[in-house]
């Protein structure tokens, strides 16, 4: 890691935006990498799954929805808590902003530094920072384990189906085309962020997804996956990344490792599988030091602030 600017500061790579329709009326805003977003058109509007991390970045996809359909965007569904995902809220003027209980309580607990370190972390996916109204982005209508919109006869159900990423992550799912939003507990050749995440409980929530056996989905980031074929191999995929990732972290911890240490055993692991994967390096040392943290006993992942971020780059770098 000698010699990496931190995290992703020195990202200012443009990735090329995609916008892929993969079921009836159902959008995949896609972008090589870069956060995902969702689009569900309906009789009388449509919904946004996931905002981006600004309103001027959302003012893109509002750009994109609009070349599709002049309905009204309803709802602003937010798979989870994390700023990149849900700061350009605002832009859309909608009549709801969607989430689980257990991401308002995140929200609640760490909003404020959690956008504090993202931003600060990876400037690139901030673009427009100036746009984002101050304070945070709050849920309007919150729930616990699953309810349904509804876009005139069309129906989206939203289910949170257990601990991953976060403890907080939504799926949508769209039940008259068999198609699942997956928000960022699925990716597609995306290294995993797994900093604030439940990693022994990841496989069992990723078993629900695969028992809806979608015929496509949108993943939290990496291109849509139109095809059944192509969904479970993501699935796959996740489930591999995240299990060897905390197989890494467990052992190392049951020899007595640093968290250093354990950086190096895990990187010689997975580096062979993952290393060409999108953000790979950017989340590596916030992936070790997490899962260090939960095979350690620490089953609440540890609030991320601007200060913790540096400390731990410098001291995984020293």
């Amino acid at each position: 890691m000698t010699g990496h600017s931190f995290a992703s500061t020195g990202d200012m790579t443009a990735k090329t935006v995609s916008f892929t329709e993969i079921g009836p009326d159902l959008y995949a805003y896609t972008a090589e990498g870069d956060p995902n977003s969702g689009i569900i058109v309906g009789d009388d509007g449509c919904i946004v799954i996931d905002a981006q991390a600004t309103p001027a970045m959302a003012q893109d996809v509002i750009a994109k929805v609009r070349t599709v359909t002049d309905k009204p965007i309803k709802y602003v569904v937010l798979t989870h808590y994390h700023a990149v995902r849900v700061l350009g809220a605002s832009a859309y003027g909608a009549d709801g902003i969607v989430a689980s209980d257990a991401t308002l309580s995140l929200i609640r607990e760490r909003g404020e530094q959690d956008k504090a370190s993202e931003i600060g972390r990876f400037p690139r996916l901030f673009r427009g920072e100036a746009s984002i109204p101050p304070g945070l982005t709050w849920p309007t209508v919150t729930f616990e384990s699953g309810m349904s919109l509804f876009l005139g006869k069309r129906e989206v159900n939203l289910f949170h189906l257990g601990a991953g990423h976060t403890a907080g992550d939504i799926v949508a799912y769209v039940p008259d085309a068999g198609i699942m939003f997956s928000g960022d507990l699925v990716e597609y050749h995306s290294a995993c962020y797994c900093g604030d995440a439940h990693l022994r409980r990841w496989p069992d929530t990723l078993d629900e997804i695969r028992a809806f056996a979608p015929r496509a989905l949108v993943p939290g980031r990496g291109a849509a996956l139109t095809s059944p074929e192509q969904v479970a191999e993501a699935v796959a995929m996740t489930r591999s990344f995240v299990t060897m990732l905390y197989g890494a972290a467990e052992l190392s911890v049951a020899r007595g490792r640093s968290l250093k240490e354990t950086f190096q055993a895990t990187r010689e692991a997975m580096d062979p599988a993952f290393a060409s994967f999108a953000i790979y390096e950017h989340c590596l040392p916030f992936n070790v030091s997490r899962a260090y943290d939960e095979a350690s006993g620490i089953e609440h992942p540890r609030i991320w602030t601007a200060e913790r971020d540096r400390l731990m780059w410098a001291e995984l770098q020293g």
